[in-house]
C-alpha cells in the first residue's frame, strides 16, 4: 500500500510541474508567450517611437506564435541580452537575429533555422572594399555580443582591428566620423541600417560566413522545438517567408538567393 501511495505522490508531482523536459514547463503549456525581439535593427527589430516593434524578425515570431496558437507579446533585447532573458526565464523565445553554434547550443535550445543570411560589410561611398581580404588593416566594428568581426579575424585569417562600440548606432556614426573603416555583420542587419541612415552607405554584397538565425528557446524543451519548426517549416511553404524578406530588404539592395526551408539543426 505505501508503495503503491509513493507511485500515486510522484505522479501528481509530475503533473503540477508540467510536461517539459525535467519538470520545466513547455511553451506548448503556455496561452501567452514573450518573444525577445531586437530593438535596434531597423527592419529586422526595431522598436518604434510608440513602443511598438516592427521589422522582419518580429513578423516572423507572430507568425511562429500564430502557427503555436498563442498570443504574443515583444521583448526588447540587445546582443548581449539574449541569452540572459532565456537563462532567467523574462523569454520564452527569442527571434533576434541569434546565430547558431556550437558554442551557444551548449547553453541554448535553437528551433530552425528560419533564415540563411551571409555575413557583409558595410562601408562608405567610394571605399574600394569589396570583399572580406579588402579587410586586412582595415578597422572594423564590433558590437558587445556580436562575433561577426572576431570571425574575420580567427576564421577567416585577415588581420583587421577589431575596435568594440556597444550597439550599432554607435558603429554607423564611428564609421561615418571615420573612426572605423566597416562594419560587418549579418547582411539583413546591415542592410536594414543602410537604409535607416540614408547617407549613402555601401553594403558590397561579399556574401562570406553563412549565418543561421535560429530561434532561441530554454534547453529540453524538444516538444516546444520540434512545433516552432513546423511553424517555420510552413512559413516557407505558403510563401510567407519570401513575403517578408522583400517586404524589408528589396529596397535596400541586398540580393536574395534561393528562398527555401532551410536545413534545420535538430531539437537536441
Amino acid at each position: 500500500m505505501k508503495r503503491v501511495l509513493a507511485v500515486v505522490l510522484a505522479l501528481a508531482a509530475m503533473a503540477v510541474t508540467g510536461c517539459g523536459m525535467g519538470g520545466d514547463e513547455s511553451i506548448l503549456d503556455k496561452d501567452r508567450l514573450v518573444i525577445g525581439v531586437r530593438s535596434d535593427l531597423p527592419s529586422v527589430g526595431f522598436r518604434k517611437s510608440d513602443g511598438t516593434f516592427e521589422g522582419f524578425d518580429v513578423d516572423v515570431a507572430r507568425y511562429v506564435a500564430d502557427k503555436l496558437g498563442k498570443e504574443a507579446t515583444f521583448l526588447g533585447v540587445l546582443a548581449a541580452d539574449r541569452e540572459k532573458v532565456l537563462g532567467n526565464g523574462r523569454a520564452d523565445l527569442v527571434v533576434a537575429t541569434f546565430t547558431i553554434d556550437q558554442e551557444r547550443k551548449r547553453r541554448v535550445l535553437f528551433a530552425g533555422p528560419y533564415h540563411i543570411s551571409y555575413q557583409d560589410i558595410l562601408t562608405r561611398p567610394g571605399e574600394t572594399i569589396a570583399n572580406v581580404r579588402d579587410l586586412k588593416g582595415r578597422r572594423i566594428c564590433e558590437v558587445e555580443g556580436s562575433n561577426a568581426a572576431q570571425r574575420v579575424v580567427a576564421e577567416r585569417g585577415v588581420a583587421a582591428q577589431v575596435v568594440p562600440f556597444p550597439d550599432y548606432k554607435q558603429c554607423l556614426a564611428a564609421l561615418k566620423g571615420r573612426q572605423v573603416d566597416a562594419v560587418t555583420t549579418n547582411d539583413v542587419i546591415l542592410a536594414g541600417l543602410a537604409e535607416q541612415d540614408g547617407s549613402g552607405l555601401r553594403l558590397a554584397n561579399a556574401q562570406f560566413n553563412e549565418q543561421r538565425s535560429g530561434i532561441g528557446m530554454a534547453r529540453g524543451d524538444v516538444p516546444g522545438c520540434e512545433a516552432v519548426n513546423r511553424a517555420i517549416t510552413d512559413m516557407y511553404q505558403d510563401g510567407t517567408a519570401e513575403k517578408l524578406l522583400r517586404k524589408w530588404f528589396t529596397k535596400s539592395g541586398l540580393k536574395f538567393t534561393t528562398i527555401a526551408v532551410p536545413q534545420f539543426e535538430g531539437c537536441s
